[in-house]
């Protein structure tokens, strides 16, 4: 593990700004990313900007009625609050289903959003990675992908997006706030946080140098049922291989998010028209240009058996 050199922010502003000027810094929240990347010196930051005083730890109302959560609101407080359980809940299915309790506790709103894609050969320096190493190709195409992306990939980069939280909020419409290293703040929408990896897979968000998440905001409640229905191969502690974030509305209509198949959230505007007309018109929808490999393609039989699933459990 490399040294780096430290210091505790106390201002927003004053975190963005530091890390803006200095090539190689990083934010440093709950760490439960970052520091395993760093052991591994997968991730090698020369300066890391502590953000833990800065007070965006707090869950607050907004006067449109949604709900601001600060960047530093852990998962499990996060989960826990009657407000998401009663009218966001699948926020809360999402984030109970990542993980472990340990993490939960540790791990941080914004760093959940900020967690890296990856894939087992990301991990393994011996092996050529577009997204450790920019320009040394892609092991994972032609090698084992089982676990891998069947939509939205390209021939540079074939990972996932592990997280869990990340696709309910895609179905809730979040909206990540962030400031810049000058200064200046800005609202993404959650829909055009992540990339898809193109050309530049190690880029995994829209973020620019130095730009800080100091909360993301939930709109009024869209009532509905919600579900979180995730298939690993193991019963805890294990990325989904698919899941499914789901609001279903008492007439059938609804949203839905897969995780476990692409290299962000895969939210498409047509599966959610036709989630009324069943899982099979839905899944058609959401995976039409899917490329995936032999040893992955399963993923979208899963996903189609997954939101059934879900669709049964809103109908009962």
């Amino acid at each position: 593990m490399k040294s780096s050199t430290y210091e505790r922010a106390r201002t927003p502003a004053e975190a963005a700004a530091a890390v803006g000027r200095q090539q190689g810094a990083k934010f440093l929240a709950g760490g439960t990313n970052l520091l395993d990347l760093m052991k591994l010196e997968i991730e090698t930051p020369t300066h890391l900007v502590d953000i833990q005083d800065l007070g965006l730890d707090r869950i607050e109302k907004t006067k449109e009625g949604g709900l601001r959560i600060g960047a530093f609101v852990s998962n499990t407080a996060l989960s826990a609050d009657a407000r998401v359980r009663r009218d966001y809940a699948v926020l809360t299915r999402a984030i109970q289903a990542g993980a472990s309790g340990q993490l939960r506790n540790k791990a941080t709103t914004a760093g959940n959003l900020l967690q890296r894609t990856r894939c087992p050969y990301f991990y393994d320096p011996n092996m050529p990675c577009n997204k450790r190493k920019p320009g040394s190709g892609c092991a994972a195409i032609g090698g084992y992908s089982r676990q891998l992306a069947v939509v939205g990939s390209s021939d540079k980069c074939i990972a996932t997006y592990p997280g869990d939280m990340a696709q309910a909020m895609r179905v809730l419409d979040a909206t990540v706030e962030t400031v810049k290293a000058d200064g200046a703040t800005r609202a993404i929408p959650i829909a055009d946080f992540h990339r898809l990896p193109g050309d530049q897979p190690e880029k995994d968000n829209v973020l620019e140098a130095g730009e800080l998440i100091t909360a993301v905001t939930l709109p009024k409640p869209i009532g509905g049922k919600h579900f979180y229905q995730k298939v690993r191969d193991r019963a805890s502690y294990a990325f989904a291989l698919v899941s499914v974030a789901a609001v279903i509305q008492r007439d059938g209509s609804g949203r839905v998010s897969f995780g476990g198949v692409a290299h962000k959230p895969w939210r498409v505007a047509e599966a959610d028209a036709a989630l009324s007309l069943g899982a099979k018109a839905a899944a058609e929808r959401a995976f039409a240009g899917a490329t995936p490999t032999e040893d992955n393609r399963y993923k979208i039989t899963l996903a189609e058996r997954a939101l059934a699933s879900v669709i049964d459990q809103a109908k009962a």
